[in-house]
């Protein structure tokens, strides 16, 4: 598990903006929504290119806050991170952002039928949870998924992200909330990155968008 570390002067800063250190008095359960980004084999398994060792760890904070929001009354969304067909639509990243020795298994780690595209088998996924594919690191930004009209058709404004790689999708997709009007939750033993270091500066940046909170025991 990550060891989180937020300055005092980030904090200071977040309550010194908003007038208090946690924006949202409670959640509505019916209300709110549960994102698990991107927690496919690709980012799972030691043998994908891909990997982030720190995910596995954090699958049993996220399959108990999953129960809770269900029981609540709310709703869990699974993202996967689906590439089919995008490396001409995403030649900038596909050519110039990924490394040439592994961009073309990178990419194909994550299109439709490839064992890294499945969902972690830890995962406690129900016939009730929604599952959605995403073309790009954000799941709001236009073009990339339908999440936003399936959790409007449900009545969602309250959005808690967890999942894989904080610093990317996680954090990316966290922001794209905000801005299109979610209150906004950010757990931060339940999202993991590639290092510690890279986990605390992505919730020191979105000190401003969201609240950070270490899952209660």
């Amino acid at each position: 598990m990550h060891k989180i570390a937020i300055p005092d002067y980030v904090i200071r800063g977040a309550i010194a903006r908003r007038g208090k250190l946690n924006p949202f008095d409670s959640l509505d359960g019916p209300s709110t929504a549960l994102l698990v980004v991107d927690l496919q084999n690709a980012f799972m398994l030691p043998s994908m290119v891909v990997e982030i060792p720190v995910a596995r760890e954090i699958v049993p904070n996220v399959n108990r806050i999953a129960s809770a929001v269900r029981a609540a009354g709310g709703k869990v969304a699974f993202l996967k991170m689906t590439l089919d067909g995008e490396i001409e639509r995403w030649s900038v990243y596909y050519n110039h952002f990924t490394h040439p020795d592994h961009r073309a298994d990178e990419f194909a780690s994550m299109t439709r039928g490839h064992p890294g595209h499945e969902l972690y088998a830890a995962l406690d996924v129900r016939p009730e949870d929604f599952v959605v594919e995403k073309k790009r690191f954000s799941a709001f930004i236009q073009g990339s998924s339908e999440l936003d009209a399936i959790l409007k058709s449900h009545g969602i404004d309250t959005v808690i992200v967890t999942g894989a790689v904080t610093n990317v999708c996680c954090e990316a997709t966290a922001r794209d909330a905000m801005m299109l009007n979610y209150k906004t939750v950010f757990v931060s033993d339940a999202n993991a990155a590639r290092t510690d270091e890279d986990h605390n500066a992505s919730l020191q940046y979105s000190a401003c968008l969201a609240r950070w909170y270490r899952l209660r025991r």
